[in-house]
């Protein structure tokens, strides 16, 4: 664990596709408040209306800082990028704490917060792909790896956390592998949670910049049915044929599913044999689990468990499980409703939430037992695609979004 300090002399360049300009990054940031400051919310919009352009400035050298997950040397250039711009913006340095899957960011306004904002700097894009596809803007729209999921909902929440006295009660913790599972950080995350009370989650919005107010829990497992081989022609009889046994294990799998529950039970990804004259001896299934109800992961979990063999000589063999429990809108009902009188407050029509089947971080949180409302980052599409996008105007208005949230869960 390392205090942050600045970048690279000026002028240096990173690795993992970040050019590091002078100029901007070298200017502090006059947002920050003092604790006896105060801002109307008319005040607060003002201030981040007029801080679109270095908001966009900062998303553009984000995105080209190259962060795939798992890439040890790309996300500690991530990490720093953060670390200055948490510095210059917020005032103050964040810890990085190292793990052995990336560097997490954990920024505190100070000892005593009451509010959590919860974020990851991994992306799903290969390395080299910042190379071909760099930050590109087309007016009010931009583009580039990672743009949507998350990295202009980091830089928007860290501007609009600036632009409020409340600071001084909130802590952001920016994660190193979300995309992967979140196994390094799932501790820290729910310490940090229930330190806090409450937790803001920068996952991009849904459709319209709805808020997510509930998410599938997420898992998968992995089927091994082991047999034994023998030729096909010659002596069939004496293999056991691991394929025809994972056949019979498809249909008992695919019923656990519930639809009136919203449970889903899904085979993605089969493998079985090595040649067409040999019986296989061994087969395998991934398979997708999804659910909406808490109690669901514990009986998905047990009746995987005991699937056994139908045929004499094989063994079946489970793996993996659920890897985030559901975040369930009971979870999200408090802070969905703080959110839209801050909305009402700060001008922003029409806020909506709505439940989806991704999970999040806010799926660890929520199964903490701490209020979470998530998909409080960017208004765009195509998180994950070569067509992952973001509305560059709107970047004030969810900052401001943010900021109204944290000064009610500070003053509530």
């Amino acid at each position: 664990m390392v205090d942050a300090g600045g970048l690279n002399p000026p002028g240096q360049k990173w690795l993992c596709g970040f050019d590091s300009r002078p100029g901007h990054s070298d200017r502090m940031n006059q947002m920050t408040l003092g604790i006896d400051d105060h801002r109307t919310a008319a005040q607060v919009r003002a201030a981040l209306d007029a801080a679109l352009d270095d908001m966009i400035v900062d998303l553009e050298k984000f995105v080209n800082v190259e962060s795939p997950s798992l890439e040890q040397e790309c996300l500690d250039r991530s990490a720093h990028f953060l670390a200055d711009l948490m510095t210059r913006v917020l005032g103050k340095p964040p810890t990085i704490i190292q793990s052995d899957r990336g560097p997490h960011v954990h920024w505190k306004g100070s000892n005593d917060t009451k509010v959590l904002v919860v974020g990851h700097h991994d992306t799903v894009f290969p390395l080299g792909t910042v190379a071909q596809r760099r930050f590109a803007r087309e007016g009010n729209i931009g583009r580039g790896p990672g743009i949507f999921d998350m990295k202009a909902g980091i830089v928007q929440a860290i501007y609009g956390i600036a632009a409020v006295k409340e600071w001084y009660h909130t802590e952001i913790l920016i994660t190193a592998d979300e995309e992967v599972g979140s196994h390094a950080s799932r501790s820290l995350l729910e310490e940090r949670a229930r330190a806090a009370g409450a937790v803001l989650v920068l996952e991009p919005s849904a459709d319209g910049g709805a808020l997510k107010t509930a998410r599938k829990g997420t898992g998968t497992f992995t089927i091994t049915i082991t047999g034994r081989a023998s030729h096909a022609g010659l002596e069939p009889e004496k293999g056991v044929n691991a394929l025809v046994e994972l056949s019979a294990q498809i249909p008992r799998i695919v019923a656990m599913a519930n639809p009136a529950l919203g449970t889903t039970v899904t085979p993605t990804v089969a493998k079985a044999g090595t040649a067409d004259n040999v019986v296989p001896d061994s087969a395998t299934i991934a398979v997708d689990v999804r659910c909406v109800v808490p109690e669901e992961k514990e009986r998905l979990e047990r009746e995987m468990s005991q699937l056994t063999a139908t045929l004499a000589g094989a063994r079946v063999e489970v793996s993996g499980g659920m890897n985030r429990p559901p975040m369930h809108e009971s979870m999200t009902s408090e802070l969905f409703s703080v959110a839209q009188r801050v909305a009402d407050e700060y001008g922003i029509a029409n806020l909506q939430g709505v439940a989806v089947g991704g999970g999040s971080d806010g799926n660890i949180t929520a199964a903490a037992g701490v209020r979470t409302l998530d998909g409080l980052g960017a208004v765009g599409s195509g998180a994950h695609a070569i067509t992952e996008q973001v509305r560059l105007d709107l970047m004030p208005e969810r900052a401001a979004l943010v900021a109204g949230l944290v000064q009610a869960i500070v003053n509530a």
